[in-house]
């Protein structure tokens, strides 16, 4: 049984690996980077080589394909890539709690110790509250060296803020253990599973870390999201018409005093 605030991680197998980088990618606003995750891993073929088990997930189960159930988790894949291998984080929830969140950003930097990993990529969200055709990409890293290379992939440096969850901490901690550690946020509304802005993060991770990844299914998913979007703005739109009060000028109108 896991007591309070316990964390049990499970090796299923000790991979081979060569120059590895971690890729993390937890549920989060968007899904923007489980969905990246679960992709590279789907399409690089990755091997699941170790569970953590935490008593601070949601307490529930998850519903497996085979009709048994298992407990909520993180899981560790491993694939194999050209210069570097990647390991890439993914799981059913984060922790619920501040507490529980920084003591698994230490395990998870344990884990990276016995991996010889010396660098991190966190995918996350960047919530605006609004719908963009075209997502943007922002960024931060521990390491100025890396902030300075981010124009070069159409990255926005962030200069203000906060990250928070999972995404956000594991960088934080990397940077205590003096490891490289840098987050990529998918510009998105955070009103809908956003496959759009996953495509755009990715898209930049793999220029980054020099992945050759097929991009045509989430390319289907990223249309899915846009056709989900046009029918909530649609929506919108015929109940703001539906709601127009007399007296006051409609779009077409251009009166000076109307907020759009």
């Amino acid at each position: 049984m896991l007591s309070e605030e316990k964390i049990k991680v499970e090796f299923l197998s000790q991979p081979t690996l060569n120059n590895p980088i971690l890729i993390c990618g937890l549920p989060g606003s968007g899904y923007v980077g489980k969905i990246a995750v679960d992709y590279i891993v789907e399409k690089l073929h990755g091997t699941r080589f170790a569970d953590i088990y935490s008593s601070s997930f949601p307490p529930q189960v998850m519903i497996q394909s085979d009709g048994t159930v298992d407990l909520i988790k993180n899981s560790l894949y491993f694939c194999k890539n050209n210069t570097n291998d990647l390991v890439i984080l993914t799981g059913d929830a984060q922790p619920v709690s501040a507490q529980a969140e920084y003591a698994l950003s230490e395990e998870i930097l344990n884990i990276c110790k016995k991996l010889k990993i010396d660098e991190i990529y966190t995918l996350a969200a960047y919530i605006t509250e609004k719908f963009s055709k075209t997502p943007k990409v922002f960024g931060t890293s521990t390491s100025l060296e890396v902030v300075k290379e981010f124009s070069n992939y159409d990255v926005i440096k962030m200069n203000r803020g906060s990250i928070t969850g999972m995404n956000g901490v594991i960088i934080g901690t990397a940077k205590k253990s003096s490891v490289r550690a840098t987050c990529l946020l998918g510009e998105t509304s955070g009103y809908v599973i956003d496959a759009k802005a996953s495509k755009t993060v990715l898209e930049v991770l793999s220029k980054m870390l020099k992945i050759e990844i097929d991009m045509s299914e989430l390319n289907k998913k990223a249309i899915d999201t846009e056709q989900v979007i046009k029918s909530i703005e649609s929506q919108a739109a015929s109940q703001l018409g539906a709601m127009q009060p007399i007296g006051i000028p409609t779009k077409d109108e251009k009166r000076l005093d109307y907020i759009s």
